[in-house]
C-alpha cells in the first residue's frame, strides 16, 4: 500500500467561526488570523493506493465557481488536486474510487469539472462514494447548511450514474476494504465519513471536520459550523480516548502546516503529542 497527501490549495474562513466559543486570544497563538479576521486553511486530500484500487479521499474546493463566490474565501497558493496528482504520476482516468467524507463544497468541489458550459466528472472512470443518509442531508439541505451544499458540486455524481453509497451500521464501522474501515459522526453534519487507514499495523485516521486541524485537538476547539456542537464533543472526545489508546495518526485535512500528527491526554486534556511524517508510516 502507498498513501500520497494530495494538496489543493488554501483558502480563507473566519477565525471566530471556525474556533467558536474559544476566544481569539487563545487561538490565534496557534492559528494567527489577519486584519480581517481570516485564517488561512488547507484543502488536503489523501491518495490511498491498494493493489488494483487508487481512492482518493475527498477533492479539495475545484475551480469552477464564480469569482464572486471564489470573493467569500479567497483560495491562494500554488497547489491543485489535478496539478499534485500529475505531479507524483497520476491521471485523472487512474482513480478508481473517489470517498467524499461529505459533501460541504470544501471537500467535494473538485469532483466536477466545468469543461465549456457542461458540468463533467473529474475522474470519469471512478466511483463516488458518499452514505445514503448524507446524501439525502445535502440533496434537501435546512436553510443553515444550504450555502454549503452546491447542487453542481452534487448532482452531476448521480446523473453519471457514478454515485455509491457505504453502507452505515448503526454503532458499527464499515469496511469500505481490506485496509480501509469507515467510521461516522452526526455533529458537524450528517453522516459524515472518517476512513480508518490500516499501514503496517497503525491506523492512519482521516479525521475531516471532527478535528480540522491540529489546534482543534482539545475538546473545547469545536468550530460554529457544526450543526450539533454538543454531538462533536461527545464523538471527538470518544474518538481521541481511541486515537492515544492505539497510537492512531491523525491525517488534518484543514491544518495549512501540520500534516499529520498522533495525540496524548495531559493534566489539561487531549493535545498534539508530535508530528508524524506521512512517509514514515509506509
Amino acid at each position: 500500500m502507498q498513501v500520497y497527501s494530495i494538496d489543493t490549495g488554501l483558502f480563507k474562513l473566519d477565525g471566530g467561526a471556525m474556533f467558536g466559543v474559544v476566544p481569539k486570544t487563545l487561538w490565534q497563538k496557534e492559528i494567527p488570523a489577519d486584519e480581517n479576521n481570516l485564517c488561512s486553511f488547507a484543502m488536503r486530500c489523501l491518495l490511498v493506493v491498494d493493489g488494483e484500487r487508487k481512492i482518493l479521499i475527498d477533492t479539495g474546493m475545484g475551480n469552477k465557481q464564480s469569482a464572486k463566490f471564489f470573493s467569500h474565501y479567497f483560495p491562494h497558493g500554488n497547489e491543485s488536486l489535478l496539478g499534485s496528482l500529475l505531479r507524483l504520476g497520476f491521471h485523472p482516468e487512474d482513480i478508481t474510487d473517489v470517498l467524499l467524507t461529505h459533501l460541504h463544497f470544501d471537500h467535494c468541489g473538485g469532483a466536477v469539472l466545468r469543461n465549456n458550459d457542461q458540468l463533467e466528472l473529474t475522474f470519469p472512470n471512478a466511483l463516488y462514494w458518499s452514505s445514503e443518509a448524507h446524501w439525502q442531508w445535502a440533496t434537501k439541505p435546512n436553510a443553515r447548511e444550504k450555502a454549503s451544499f452546491l447542487t453542481e458540486n452534487i448532482l452531476p455524481i448521480i446523473e453519471k450514474g457514478r454515485l455509491r453509497f457505504v453502507e452505515e451500521k448503526k454503532g458499527e464501522r464499515t469496511s469500505f476494504s481490506p485496509c480501509i474501515d469507515i467510521m461516522f459522526s452526526n455533529g458537524h453534519t450528517r453522516s459524515m465519513m472518517h476512513p480508518l487507514i490500516n499501514i503496517n499495523g497503525r491506523t492512519l485516521a482521516y479525521v475531516a471536520d471532527l478535528i480540522p486541524t491540529a489546534a482543534h485537538i482539545p475538546l473545547p476547539y469545536l468550530a460554529a459550523y457544526d450543526m450539533y456542537p454538543m454531538t462533536t464533543l461527545e464523538e471527538k472526545g470518544n474518538y481521541l480516548e481511541e486515537a492515544v489508546a492505539n497510537n492512531h495518526v491523525l491525517f488534518l485535512e484543514h491544518d495549512a502546516t501540520t500534516i499529520c500528527c498522533t495525540v496524548e491526554k495531559t493534566e489539561k486534556g487531549f493535545r498534539k503529542k508530535e508530528t508524524i511524517q506521512l512517509e514514515d508510516l509506509i
